[in-house]
């Protein structure tokens, strides 16, 4: 697989005479790609039926004659005005029960049939016109970024009692698995169901799931449209651009409408904006050593192909502070995504636009057109790849399972502040990743597990079929919990209680949380925090807490958490398992990472310190590779 480079580029922004320029600059680089179009629809139809092609025809002539290749975006994320005053109820609504107002972006309901429509329509035209012009395509631009999945609107009510039809059949089926006797809470029709907000307190906890269910099959349903619409013009692969932990939508299952995930990537806004348990002192111009990483691996396993759309070059403008990257980072981050199987890493943007909402988000290019603060590393990384051999792709050792709708579960029925599927799924994959391990993220309805000589299962909220039969047949190490299989998928308590694990015997009579302040020390070191099962086991008990409640069972190679450990129990525990399945682990120091390759490894810095390893030091944003060791 040849690795290759690209940027977003915005012909609109900028005046006619410069575009040539651009291009032929952008090739000198060593660009591959360049996306356009996403946020141009007010450009390409300023009237309804009225369109103006000429300037986008003469963007992709300038960007093809220069060799380069294009990404055509969807530009549905930006609804012009008189679209709203076309569909005056298109706008989502908060939990609150107030409009999202038009002036920025993503200003529309997944539900309101009329404006789903009139995107596909516009991808329709787009497609038509440019489908044997372009590469790639891109569908709309980061669902789920400024929360708007879950929308409260009439379209969302209306079409959400017409999904629970279709799932549950009868209002009495739907009693049942709610438990709407609870409370008085039964329906005997449906249009006496509304949308789970505004009530006294909460809502069923099973209603409330199956409202996240149907926000992320809106999405999968909005998106499909302009699948079909692309389809009928162009054979060109599609994309859609995902965001770090964004988890409002299954994004597995949307991948598999397309040939290509790609995800935006910015390190710094996220460890000031999104990453569990960052350290800011020690990243603060780095960004979180592993929170690139597990999405890099998370989006490798969404579809068949996997991009870096957008890679941040040098300071954003959205996170509460917004400092620069550390010399250096850049071309690491770049490389890192490179080393975790990427096709393309494209950085976000080619020039700053010194108007609007993103005046302060940097380009490779400043406003007054000299180098950006990335550019020096950018033109390092695109000559290093001149050299570089291809990537090799190959099977991680470890595998993790990450299921969105275990999120979704959790968040509406925590039983503890901040019990969250993603943040558990990252603390056990940092604490891998701190080994030296490679990982693969894989669905929850994943059915092989052959090759994996460790696989990780956390926090699950039911088990599917294939992969309950994947766990048992697996020839590797299975570690599953916390909280895995306590439920069923409406969310009640199963009447045979969980879980229900293949190869261990064990029963949770009753689960218990704890605030942080009141982690409970482990019998050989680290802490049991957060979350507590007491298990009714016949398995061998590893690890139990200074009380004697067990809080890690086993039974040949089959393993179960009873709680969430801290940082050094992972870590200790991980080893462990990790060992046993014969696997080679390393004592990292803190901010070095290793990720293998068919052929390579390569070793990465996050820290701000030079660091050893095996006898050899990696400055600071440092990348060393080498052959991967037999």
């Amino acid at each position: 697989m040849t690795r290759t480079l690209g940027t977003c580029w915005y012909p609109e922004h900028w005046p006619e005479a410069m575009w040539a320029g651009d291009a032929a600059r952008m090739a000198d680089l060593g660009l591959t790609w360049v996306r356009i179009g996403e946020f141009a629809w007010s450009k390409l139809e300023p009237q309804p039926g009225r369109f103006d092609w000429g300037w986008l025809d003469r963007a992709v002539d300038i960007l093809t004659a220069a060799g380069l290749r294009v990404v055509m975006g969807t530009p549905s994320a930006t609804p012009p005005r008189w679209m709203l005053d076309r569909h005056p109820d298109m706008l989502a609504v908060d939990a609150e029960g107030r409009p999202r107002g038009f002036g920025s972006r993503r200003h529309y309901c997944f539900s309101h049939a009329g404006y789903r429509e009139e995107a596909a329509r516009m991808a329709g035209h787009m497609a038509k016109r440019y489908g044997d012009r372009v590469a790639a395509w891109q569908t709309d631009n980061e669902y789920g970024c400024h929360d708007t999945v879950l929308s409260y609107s009439d379209a969302a009510r209306d079409a959400f009692r017409d999904w629970l039809r279709h799932r549950y059949q009868t209002p009495e089926a739907l009693n049942a698995a709610w438990g709407n006797v609870f409370w008085s809470m039964d329906y005997a029709d449906w249009t006496e169901i509304d949308l789970p907000h505004l009530t006294v307190t909460e809502p069923n906890p099973s209603h409330a799931l199956a409202f996240r269910r149907f926000s992320s099959d809106q999405v999968i349903r909005w998106n499909a449209a302009q699948v079909e619409a692309i389809r009928a013009h162009s054979d060109a692969p599609i994309s859609h651009n995902y965001m770090g932990r964004v988890t409002e939508f299954d994004h597995h299952a949307l991948g598999r409408q397309m040939e290509i995930a790609t995800w935006d990537s910015y390190p710094l806004g996220f460890l000031l904006d999104r990453v569990p348990g960052g350290d800011r002192a020690a990243y603060l111009r780095q960004g979180d050593p592993d929170f690139q990483a597990f999405h890099h691996d998370l989006y490798r396993g969404v579809s068949p192909r996997w991009w870096v759309m957008e890679q941040q070059p040098g300071p954003v403008n959205w996170a509460p502070w917004n400092p620069a990257p550390l010399p250096g980072m850049v071309r690491l981050w770049t490389w890192e995504a490179f080393a975790h199987g990427a096709e393309c890493v494209s950085w976000f943007r080619w020039r700053q636009f010194p108007h609007a909402q993103e005046q302060q988000h940097a380009g490779l290019r400043r406003p007054d057109d000299g180098p950006g603060h990335g550019w020096a590393e950018a033109e390092q990384v695109a000559a290093e790849l001149h050299d570089a051999p291809d990537v090799s792709p190959v099977q991680a050792p470890v595998a993790l399972i990450f299921d969105y709708a275990s999120q979704w579960a959790w968040e509406v029925q925590p039983q503890g502040a901040g019990f969250d599927h993603f943040a558990l799924a990252f603390d056990l994959y940092r604490a891998l990743r701190s080994l030296g391990l490679s990982i693969d993220i894989l669905p929850p309805d994943t059915a092989n597990l052959d090759g994996y000589a460790l696989v990780l299962v956390p926090g699950l909220l039911s088990l599917a079929d294939p992969l309950r039969a994947a766990i048992g047949a697996a020839p590797g190490v299975v570690l599953t919990g916390p909280r895995t299989d306590l439920k069923t998928r409406d969310l009640g308590i199963p009447q045979a209680l969980g879980p229900d694990l293949p190869g261990l015997d064990a029963t949770s009579v009753m689960e218990e949380t704890f605030p942080p302040d009141a982690a409970r020390p482990l019998r050989t070191g680290g802490h049991a925090t957060l979350w507590l099962e007491h298990l009714e086991t016949g398995a061998e008990i590893v690890e139990a807490t200074a009380d004697g409640t067990p809080a890690l069972i086993r039974a040949g190679n089959r393993a179960h958490f009873a709680t969430w450990p801290d940082p050094l129990a992972a870590r200790r525990i991980l080893r462990d398992l990790a060992q046993d399945a014969g696997l080679v682990t390393h004592d990292l120091p803190k901010g070095l990472r290793l990720r293998d390759t068919g052929t390579e490894r390569f070793v990465f810095n996050y820290a701000a310190e030079a660091r050893a390893f095996d006898g050899e030091d990696v400055p600071p944003a440092g990348v060393l590779r080498r052959p991967r060791p037999s």
